[in-house]
């Protein structure tokens, strides 16, 4: 099984795992959002047990959880993170991951320009009400 790595998530996982907050503050998700992806059926495997029957989630756990964090920071959708996890846990399906990550990514690419083009919009407002002040303030002065 293939997952997605980011390199920039960096958790150091003792051999027995982490709890379930601390593993959810290394893939930067509230315990919450954990326990909803597991419900879910999001992740690779279920998450291992301690003998008090406590959820334990190593570094494989961690970056995995770390990916489905980024694929929904970017706005896809939890159907498309179902499709994404059915796919990894399947061996031979990386040209299908590979397709539903490239069409994610035209999707991403569409909203940052959709952003850019708001950004422009609201800079050009800014600029107009900072015209307008200098022109209020100039005109107070004798």
């Amino acid at each position: 099984m293939s997952e997605l790595i980011l390199p920039d998530v960096v958790a150091t996982v003792p051999d027995d795992g982490l709890p379930i907050g601390e593993a959810a503050a290394a893939c930067g998700l509230t315990v919450d959002a954990l326990r909803y992806y597991e419900r879910e059926g999001l992740m690779l495997a279920p998450a291992p047990r301690n003998a008090a029957g406590q959820r334990r989630y190593g570094g494989r756990d961690i970056r995995w959880l770390a990916g489905l964090a980024m694929l929904r920071g970017t706005g896809m959708g939890i159907d498309g993170i179902r499709r994404y996890a059915e796919l990894a846990r399947e061996q031979g399906t990386e040209t299908e991951r590979m397709a539903l990550l490239e069409e994610h990514r035209r999707q991403v690419l569409a909203h940052m320009a959709e952003t850019r083009r708001h950004l422009a919009a609201i800079d050009r407002k800014i600029s107009a009400y900072r015209d307008k002040a200098a022109e209020d303030s100039a005109a107070v002065i004798p």
